[in-house]
C-alpha cells in the first residue's frame, strides 16, 4: 500500500499505472491508496465510489491563505462535538473573524451566535459546514444567496450531487475535509495524514 496526496483521483492513478501492468491504484476515503488488478469488483467498486474532485492541495491552501473570515454553519456549544473542537482552534489558532451559526444556540466560545447566514454582519469568505450530507443542498442555496464564494464541507461529510450542484452555482466546494486538520497541516503541524508533527512554531497564522 502507498500514500498519496488525498487530492489524487482513482482515475488519474489508472492512467498512469493502469496500461502497463493491468492494475490500476484505487484511493480510499482516508486518503491512503492501493494497488488492485483493474478488472476486480473491488477495484471497480473503489473506483466507482466517487467521482467528483475538489480543490488540489495548492488550492486549497490558497482559500486559506486568502480568507479573512469564516462561517460555520452548525457550531455547537458543546465542547465534546467536533464543531466546537474545531472552532476553538480556528479562535486561538488563527487570525479569521469567526461567525457562528446555530437557530439553537445563542453564544459559543464566548461569541454571539447568529440564527442563520442571512443575519452575519458580512459575507463571510468561507463557510464551513457541520450539516449532514442530506442538508447540504439548502446550505448551498443559502451560502449562494448572500453571495458567499467558498463552502467548505467538514470531515466525514459527503454528498456528490451537492458538491457537483454547489459548483453550477458558481461555488468553490470543498467535501469531506477538515478545515482544522487543512489550516493546521499548511502552518507546519501536521504532516499529510494529518498526524502531529512535533515541529514547534511561532507562527499564528497562514499568512
Amino acid at each position: 500500500m502507498t500514500i498519496t496526496d488525498p487530492a489524487t483521483t482513482a482515475i488519474d492513478a489508472t492512467a498512469e499505472a493502469g496500461a502497463s501492468d493491468g492494475k490500476e491504484t484505487v484511493r480510499l476515503v482516508n486518503g491512503l491508496s492501493c494497488e488492485l488488478p483493474a478488472n476486480s469488483p473491488l477495484a471497480k467498486l473503489l473506483h466507482s465510489q466517487r467521482t467528483w474532485i475538489g480543490p488540489d492541495a495548492k488550492e486549497r491552501l490558497k482559500i486559506l491563505r486568502e480568507a479573512k473570515s469564516v462561517a460555520i454553519v452548525g457550531a455547537s456549544p458543546n465542547p465534546a462535538r467536533s464543531s466546537y473542537f474545531v472552532s476553538t482552534y480556528l479562535q486561538q489558532s488563527s487570525d479569521y473573524r469567526l461567525y457562528f451559526v446555530n437557530p439553537n444556540a445563542t453564544e459559543i466560545l464566548g461569541q454571539p451566535v447568529y440564527k442563520s447566514l442571512a443575519d452575519l454582519p458580512e459575507v463571510p469568505d468561507i463557510v464551513d459546514v457541520f450539516r449532514r450530507g442530506s442538508d447540504i443542498p439548502s446550505v448551498i442555496d443559502d451560502v449562494v444567496a448572500i453571495g458567499a464564494k467558498t463552502i467548505w464541507v467538514q470531515l466525514g461529510i459527503w454528498n456528490e450531487e451537492a458538491a457537483y450542484y454547489g459548483e453550477q452555482q458558481g461555488l468553490t466546494v470543498v467535501m469531506d475535509r477538515c478545515i482544522k486538520v487543512e489550516h493546521a497541516r499548511f502552518n507546519g503541524g501536521l504532516h499529510l495524514l494529518g498526524f502531529d508533527t512535533g515541529q514547534i512554531t511561532s507562527r499564528k497564522t497562514l499568512r
